[in-house]
């Protein structure tokens, strides 16, 4: 049977195919920042909660540290 005869889900697949979707990365679902440089505000919160999360943390190892050389 000749190439140009073979059902379509017979024939052989080029390797070298374009993906459906050239878009890079993330840009393909939407998730594309608005301005180079600014962060997404979810991402701003988050941070910031676990920076003052970890130095009330490491205060109170401090605390804990000075009360115990203390007594």
């Amino acid at each position: 049977m000749p190439e140009s005869e073979k059902p379509e889900s017979e024939k052989p697949v080029s390797e070298n195919v374009a993906p459906e979707n050239p878009l890079p990365g993330n840009a393909a679902s939407g998730h594309v920042m608005k301005e180079e440089g600014k962060f997404p505000r979810g991402l701003v919160i988050r941070l910031f909660a676990y920076l003052i999360a970890g130095h009330l943390f490491a205060a109170f190892l401090y605390l804990l540290f000075e009360m115990g050389a203390r007594g």
